[in-house]
């Protein structure tokens, strides 16, 4: 593991209860991708978490919250399935499919162009991926190759929906240009709009990347290349590749035409003339293939296009002279069934003469013989063992039965069957009941339930309710049970019972009861928020935590610290404020003196924008110079402040 690794503070963290930290697999401009491991489901899955930084911007975060609305909106093979988003602290993380391998970035790398079935296998998953994302209203804006992932398995998919759009809101902001400048869409340059149609000439763009091994503009500035897509062509890729075929060449040409008009409406649109030129050309995609469980595979050598084969059958039975059946002749038969007849015959005359004597000896066993009735003794609050004893000098046989009993302790017997006194016949089957203590019973999920209706409920069961109930803050509904456990009259460790659980009678139940949430007090006042919190039983620490915030004035309360072991608040625990001290402020650079371009950049790196009369875009940067600034150098402002800039002609 490397030394950035192991100082990464999130790697073995448990994000949010449930996300172990692996490993650090990528990192970008606005998020950390990570392997974790979901502890509930028990699965590897990528951890995408937004930078620290820019927790607190709502433009980055309402992008970053947009990635996981827009993927997960999309159920198609092809597309980086979302699982979850959510809220660790001040940490923003989404939740996605955990894919092993490469981008198409680090594949164009090592090979430099790739072969025709390369391109066309690429190409249809990624246009099956934007045709699904089209359909459902999406808008990629940023196809490049390092959004594009080639899994180990085989599976080609398009992920990172963070600059996706509905495509009735397809307006830039200002003058911000979204996705990749080399594969950007001429509309986006000159006018700031995106459609379906802008994700096509990336698209197209990225064809021909792959069929020639470079980009069709260069520059060195991003400016020269955006330039490049608003006026020129992209050339065909056969020009630098003679290899490609000519229906891949008028490909390339239709998706990156200048007017949007003019190229394929939408992704499943490039589709389907792809697939007309897999046919043309007799090239399929190779698809991923898999070994099917049971009695059907898929042959690994061969295209089967996605279709399972049945195994051939086992072996046939032997047919033949070896699979005849030896047979018994009917003679045989016949003399086998004369012996079974005659031997029925003897047995059924031995059964008449049993039967006429028992019925003889029957009239004296019942008459006058040892067959007369005898009374059950009573053999309650003894052992089983003591009450056969006890039924035995009456000539009974003793069976034992277990039944639940709460009062009687296990092993002593309770009654037996037929009664005490009853007459029944010498050396009959008395049933000897015999407590097996306390009655197994199954309690209900108490979770959610009103306290009183939950006592009721135990008290229906027999069992005993623990006085001490303890009351924690949560999002349940005042006086609603949070938690139930129950310890056996026996004594042992107590078990959870806040979902149901087996118990006995006499057991007893120990509940723990909801107060509600903690009342909010972000936005409050110091003093009302201390109010407010000491009114349901929380005391409030002398001492407040103070934080810079960009949204809130300074003394405003943003929350509250939470607890150590995250545990839920209870009456009586201790709460410390988080108290605002405003936007944090930052010295304004010194840019006088400089040009119109370098201070713009000298500014931007801190943090701050720039601004001039418009008529000096049109100076070349080297003959201005920077006069005068507003405002002044060293001034103390919150980020993103606007400097306007007085210039000059210089030289």
């Amino acid at each position: 593991m490397s030394t950035s690794q192991q100082t990464d503070p999130l790697i073995g963290r448990l994000v949010d209860g449930r996300y172990r930290v692996r490993a650090r697999i990528a990192r970008g401009g606005m998020a950390t991708v990570y392997v974790a491991t979901d502890m509930r489901l028990e699965r590897r899955v990528a951890l995408k978490v937004m930078h620290g930084h820019l927790s607190d911007d709502t433009v980055f975060q309402s992008r970053f919250i947009q990635e996981a609305r827009s993927a997960a909106r999309l159920a198609d093979p092809h597309v980086v399935n979302v699982f979850d988003q959510g809220q660790d602290g001040e940490m923003a993380y989404l939740v996605m499919e955990y894919l092993p391998g490469i981008t198409l970035r680090e594949l164009m790398r090592e090979q430099k162009r790739l072969s025709v079935p390369q391109t066309i296998t690429i190409m249809d998953a990624v246009l099956s991926g934007l045709a699904a994302a089209h359909r459902a209203g999406i808008v990629h804006r940023d196809v490049k190759p390092e959004n594009i992932l080639l899994a180990e398995d085989g599976r080609i998919k398009i992920g990172d929906f963070g600059l996706a759009r509905a495509t009735t809101a397809n307006t830039a902001s200002g003058a911000m240009l979204m996705g990749t400048i080399a594969y950007l869409a001429p509309e986006l340059v000159t006018r700031g709009t995106a459609d379906a149609r802008s994700d096509i000439y990336s698209l197209g763009i990225l064809l021909y990347e792959m069929l020639v091994g470079e980009q069709p503009y260069k520059g060195e500035q991003p400016m020269q290349i955006a330039f490049q897509h608003a006026t020129d062509s992209v050339p065909r890729p056969s020009a630098k590749n003679p290899s490609v075929p000519e229906q891949l060449d008028e490909l390339v040409l239709w998706s990156t035409e200048k007017v949007p008009d003019d190229r394929p409406i939408d992704a499943s649109v490039m589709l389907q003339r792809l697939r007309d030129i897999e046919r043309d050309l007799g090239v399929a995609p190779q698809v991923a293939r898999a070994v099917a469980v049971g009695t059907a595979v898929e042959d690994e050598s061969f295209d089967s296009g996605g279709y399972t084969k049945v195994l051939p059958a086992g072996p046939a039975a032997p047919t033949g002279p070896t699979a005849t059946i030896d047979e018994t002749d009917n003679a045989a038969q016949l003399r086998i069934a004369t012996r079974r007849r005659a031997a029925r015959g003897a047995l059924l005359f031995t059964l008449v003469v049993l039967l006429t004597g028992l019925a003889a000896g029957a009239g004296w066993w019942f008459g006058s013989g040892p067959g007369s009735l005898v009374g059950v003794p009573a053999v309650e609050g003894v052992t089983f063992a003591e009450a056969q004893s006890r039924l035995l000098e009456d000539s009974l046989i003793a069976v034992q039965e277990d039944v639940p009993d709460f009062s009687v302790p296990a092993g002593v017997v309770v009654d037996t069957s037929p009664g005490p006194g009853e007459r029944v016949e010498r050396d009959s089957a008395v049933t000897v009941l015999v407590s097996s203590g306390p009655r197994p019973q199954q309690i209900p999920s108490l979770a959610g339930a009103n306290i009183d209706e939950a006592r009721g409920i135990v008290d229906a069961l027999n069992l005993n309710v623990s006085d001490d109930v303890p009351r924690e803050f949560t999002e349940a509904d005042a006086d609603s049970v949070i938690y139930a456990s129950l310890t056996p009259r026996g004594g042992g460790d107590a078990v959870d019972c806040t979902n149901g659980c087996a118990s006995f009678e006499g057991d007893t139940i120990s509940f723990a009861v909801s107060n509600g949430p903690v009342p909010g007090v972000r936005g409050m006042g110091e003093g009302e928020a201390r109010r407010t919190l000491s009114n349901v039983d929380l005391i409030v620490s002398d001492d407040s935590r103070e934080v810079y915030d960009d949204d809130a004035a300074a003394g405003v309360v943003l929350g509250m610290v939470e607890r150590d072991d995250g545990a839920n608040w209870r009456p009586g625990d201790t709460v410390t404020l988080i108290v605002s001290l405003g936007p944090p402020l930052f010295p304004v650079t010194d840019v006088v003196g400089m040009t119109r371009d370098a201070a713009k950049a000298a500014l931007e790196a801190d943090g701050f924008t720039a601004d001039w009369a418009l008529f000096w875009n049109a100076a070349p940067d080297g003959l201005t110079k920077v006069t005068s600034q507003d405002p002044a150098a060293g001034s103390q402002r919150v980020a993103g402040t606007n400097v306007y800039l007085q210039l000059t002609v210089t030289g």
